[in-house]
């Protein structure tokens, strides 16, 4: 009789290691690991670096600013310094030309004179207290604490020595002429000088009734005087004014000519 055969056993599949699962996912988990890790550094990189980027812009701002306000302060400082030099500034005192004092001795004018030795500025009276002054005309010495204003330039009344002796010390020149008698300035010679006068500033026109004998004509800068006769002509006296005041008006001859 014969043998049967034996079905071979199905054979079963052996069950993986409990750590070889365990080990796979840990590894897999670390791959995914790294594939997010890379990105998040970089963005961190590029928001330093834009960070650095504002904090190098706002800098650099803030130098443009501050350049910006040291050129205004250095610009406004020059504008403000060359405004105070204009206004302020004192010419020096200058001379009048050998030809024009020439001219001035055939007319028979005097040579320009310094009455004085010294002439400090600065000396003020009481408002309103007489002077008593001895020279006439005053060119210096003490005088009231307000100047004649300015806004008139030609007087047909005489004015109050004191106040203009103030003037004097502002660098003012002051045209006293003769109004009346046989030894009046001739009226063309007076329209002349009052021209003169209300064309520039610092410059007054007024009657002086005590000016000395033979004299019809005086010109006045601080402790400076020059005198004419009445004989004198117009063209002329125009040519000795023009020259005194050229050479004293607002100048360093005046202890404040640079008073406005």
């Amino acid at each position: 009789m014969a043998k049967k055969r034996r079905k071979p056993r199905a054979r079963t599949p052996q069950a993986l290691p409990a750590s070889a699962g365990a080990g796979s996912r840990p590894a897999a988990e670390g791959r995914e690991a790294g594939t997010t890790e890379a990105p998040t550094h970089q963005r961190a990189e590029r928001k330093e670096q834009a960070r650095a980027a504002r904090d190098n812009a706002r800098r650099r701002i803030e130098r443009q600013r501050r350049v910006r306000r040291g050129v205004t302060i250095v610009g406004v400082a020059a504008v403000v310094g060359v405004a105070a030099f204009l206004v302020f500034r004192t010419d020096a005192a200058g001379s009048i030309p050998e030809e024009t004092l020439a001219l001035a001795r055939a007319a028979g004018c005097t040579d320009v004179q310094a009455p004085v030795g010294s002439a400090p500025g600065g000396q003020h009276l009481g408002s309103g207290e007489p002077a008593n002054y001895t020279q006439r005309p005053a060119s210096s010495g003490v005088h009231d604490p307000a100047p004649l204003p300015a806004e008139q330039a030609v007087f047909t009344q005489p004015i109050r020595e004191e106040n203009a002796v103030h003037n004097l010390e502002h660098g003012y020149i002051l045209l006293y002429y003769r109004a009346e008698g046989p030894e009046a300035l001739p009226q063309d010679v007076l329209s002349s000088l009052g021209g003169i006068a209300e064309s520039q500033d610092k410059v007054f026109v007024a009657p002086y009734a005590e000016l000395n004998e033979g004299t019809s004509l005086a010109m006045v800068a601080w402790n400076k005087v020059w005198e004419c006769p009445p004989t004198v002509e117009a063209a002329d006296a125009a040519t000795f004014a023009n020259a005194f005041i050229a050479a004293y008006k607002g100048t360093s001859n005046a202890p404040e000519g640079n008073v406005p």
